[in-house]
């Protein structure tokens, strides 16, 4: 008999997951998905007490609180009202999470590199879609800057080159550095990017620590638009809007502009792992 699986907060992505694994025949129970499943929302203890337990990515919207839309949920509640052997799966678990669940082994799906990867790729394709929208121009022949280098970074480079972007890759490391100019991009070294940045009107982040403060965005043309995908922002976001630069805090992208993609992503690593810590118990 397949195992019951409970879905706690989250975006469409949790909410597409939940249909991704009634399909498999798993009895499926889902807690705050209501906006986008209005007929099958159960309540939080009957969805904590399914065998497997789903929670959101990032697990937190903020510190001790749920990232469950429409409703304030604390982390704690949940962790009380799971079963004991239950396997419960999360995204972007810190440690403090992890010392809050007392007991509670907290599996993080999003330290699988399948799924880093590929949410990397969907994060990279949502990305172009936001700067198209927002600067209503072309990418084609556009001086582009990435700040960082890695999985994210990486794709988003290949893919505005693909799409005939000029592009600037900034990066620390001297062996990242070596692979822009190995794949034809511009390498900029991220610790000197003042007085290098007055030709760029499109600018990712994707480093968690501030990188663009105030005295290098006055350096940007007054038409440049900001992307910062970040959980932390790069970009110091105050500054960029008091300076009247355009500046999109693209947070959850896959989850919010493919979810069903970041739906499918998810749902491989959740059949994974129910595989590598339940075996044949089904």
């Amino acid at each position: 008999m397949k195992q019951t699986i409970g879905l706690i907060g989250g975006d469409r992505r949790q909410a597409e997951l939940a249909g991704l694994l009634a399909q498999d025949g798993h009895p499926v129970r889902t807690y705050g998905l209501e906006e986008w499943l209005p007929e099958s929302g159960c309540a939080l203890e009957q969805a904590a007490a399914a065998e497997v337990v789903i929670l959101p990515l990032p697990l937190c919207r903020e510190p001790g609180i749920l990232n469950c839309c429409g409703r304030t949920v604390s982390t704690a509640e949940v962790f009380r009202l799971l079963r004991p052997d239950a396997l419960v799966l999360g995204g972007q678990i810190q440690a403090a999470q992890r010392a809050e669940a007392s007991g509670v082994v907290l599996h993080d799906y999003f330290r699988r590199e399948e799924v880093t990867v590929a949410n990397a790729a969907a994060t990279a394709e949502a990305a172009l879609r936001v700067a198209m929208e927002h600067s209503g121009e072309s990418l084609l022949g556009m001086e582009c800057l990435v700040l960082g280098f890695g999985r994210i970074g990486k794709l988003l480079c290949s893919r505005l080159h693909g799409l005939g972007a000029r592009v600037t890759a900034a990066a620390r490391k001297p062996a990242d550095l070596a692979w822009i100019r190995a794949y034809g991009w511009q390498p900029l070294e991220i610790t000197r990017l003042d007085g290098a940045l007055g030709a760029f009107h499109l600018v990712y982040n994707t480093v968690p620590a501030q990188i663009l403060d105030r005295p290098l965005l006055l350096q940007l043309p007054r038409r440049s638009l900001c992307v910062e995908l970040a959980s932390v922002p790069g970009i110091d976001l105050t500054a960029a809007e008091e300076l009247g630069l355009s500046c999109v805090w693209a947070r959850s992208l896959p989850g919010r502009m493919v979810p069903r993609t970041a739906a499918e992503i998810l749902h491989r690593a959740v059949r994974q792992i129910i595989l590598e810590e339940r075996g044949n118990a089904e």
